[in-house]
Formats: C-alpha cells, sequence, structure tokens
C-alpha cells in the first residue's frame, strides 16, 4: 500500500509508525514533514502535489478536516481516512469529494504517546485499505471498535469537552496549598490538571469548538451544585451516586 499522511505532528506520525505501507508525509511545515520522514523511514511530497496514493489519510486540526478533504480527494485512488478527532464533518465531505471510494473515519482515543489503546472508527464504505489498516491497528496492541459518526461526536461532548473542562475548572478554582494538605481525591484531581496542561492549547481549543456543549453541561451542574441548599445538594449526590455520571436534567428529574 502507498501511503500518504497529510499532516506530520504526532497524530500524524503515530499513524505513520503504525500501518504497514510505502509511506509519504506532507505538511504545510516542510520542515515538520522532513522530520517525521526521517524518523519513519518515509519520504516527503509537496505539500499541494498532485502524486497519487492507494490511501490518504488526514491528520490535520479538526476545524481544517473539510477543507483538507476537498483539498487532497484527487490524491486518493482507492480511498482516503482521517484521524482528526472528529468524525461528523469529515466523513460527510469524504462522502461528497470520494463517492467512489474507501472512506473511514479512525478516532485514537488516547495521545501517541499512551499508544496502545482504543480507536473508533466509522467504515463509511467497506475495503481492503480499511481492513488492512485496521488489522495493522489490532496487531500493535490496539482495541478497534465501530461507531457511526452521531455516536462518536456526541460521546466525545462527555468524555474530552466535558471532562477536560471539569479538570481545567478544577486548575482554575485551586489554591496552592502545601503537599501535606493532599487527599486522594484533590491528589488524583492535580495529576489530571497536570496531564491536560502538558498538552498545547490548539488541541483542547478544538475540542471545545467542536463539541463544547459538554462543557456547558459543566458549568450549568456546577453552578446548580454551588447554589444548591443542603437538601439539594444531597440530592444531586446521590442522583449520581446512584447510577453514575447523569446529566442535570436527569438529576433534576429523578428528585422530583
Amino acid at each position: 500500500m502507498d501511503l500518504l499522511v497529510v499532516g506530520a505532528g504526532d497524530m500524524g506520525r503515530w499513524f505513520g509508525r503504525t500501518v504497514d505501507a510505502d509511506l509519504a508525509f506532507t505538511d504545510v511545515d516542510l520542515d515538520a514533514a522532513e522530520r517525521a520522514a526521517d524518523e519513519r523511514g518515509g519520504r516527503v511530497v509537496p505539500f499541494d502535489g498532485d502524486e497519487r496514493f492507494d490511501l490518504v489519510c488526514l491528520a490535520v486540526p479538526m476545524g481544517l478536516a473539510e477543507e483538507a478533504v476537498a483539498e487532497n480527494a484527487h490524491r486518493a485512488k482507492d480511498g482516503m481516512c482521517d484521524v482528526t478527532g472528529a468524525m461528523g464533518d469529515p466523513v460527510a465531505a469524504m462522502r461528497d469529494h470520494l463517492p467512489d471510494r474507501e472512506r473511514f473515519s479512525l478516532h485514537p482515543l488516547f495521545a501517541p504517546q499512551n499508544a496502545p489503546g482504543n480507536v473508533a472508527v466509522v467504515d463509511d464504505t467497506a475495503g481492503p485499505l480499511a481492513d488492512a489498516v485496521r488489522t495493522d491497528l489490532a496487531d500493535a496492541g490496539n482495541h478497534v471498535f465501530e461507531t457511526t459518526p452521531e455516536e462518536h461526536d456526541a460521546a466525545m461532548e462527555t468524555v474530552q469537552a466535558a471532562a477536560h473542562a471539569a479538570i481545567l475548572a478544577f486548575g482554575l478554582a485551586a489554591d496552592d496549598v502545601r503537599d501535606e494538605f493532599a487527599t486522594p481525591i484533590s491528589a488524583a484531581l492535580d495529576q489530571l490538571v497536570t496531564s491536560v496542561s502538558s498538552g498545547t492549547p490548539r488541541v483542547y481549543t478544538d475540542i471545545q469548538s467542536h463539541f463544547g456543549s459538554g462543557t456547558d453541561r459543566v458549568a450549568d451542574a456546577a453552578r446548580a451544585l454551588a447554589m444548591a441548599d443542603d437538601e439539594t445538594f444531597a440530592d444531586l449526590y446521590r442522583a449520581v451516586a446512584s447510577v453514575g455520571a447523569v446529566s442535570l436534567d436527569d438529576a433534576t428529574d429523578a428528585d422530583t
């Protein structure tokens, strides 16, 4: 398989090292593409080139996914996939621009340095390229599971946007206290704050931009807890404890 990875960041390099293919990289920053190619044993091609490949994988920021599909569809002989982190927009764009070729979307649910892990996949059209990529991902120790664009993007509102917002909000709200005062819960939250804040702002900004209703729900829930009297607070606590994570509406319904 001839593979072109568009985007030479962490996720593009992860995909390049995980999939067994004759590998080429391109990026708006050709120096980054050179470093990725040297690291992964591939070659560099022009960012706006016309050379065609069996498979083109888009490893670009979420907000650029639709544009990248349009600009690179002509380079994909047999198929295209993405690892952008969103699924609805790139899958829809691939349907428009590659109606007669393989289309699939992948979301590794981990930072590349934490691989292997869970990888969500939408096989919009089945075919040998998608099968080969899925096999390579599984052989590398990843758990590959099927989803739909709608299910995936709705889940990201909770597992990414809401989770990150809650962690960052704690980091913003917490005072600097002596380590001796740490509890198991506060220490775990401190570790999560460190983990999230060690990334790059753009990644988390993109997540909030695409899946921000999860953040809104965190803000609403925090406000409800802050304004609750003792009885209401206890009711909200019991609603969460009884069934795990619930929406504020569900908790309110349970109270009544």
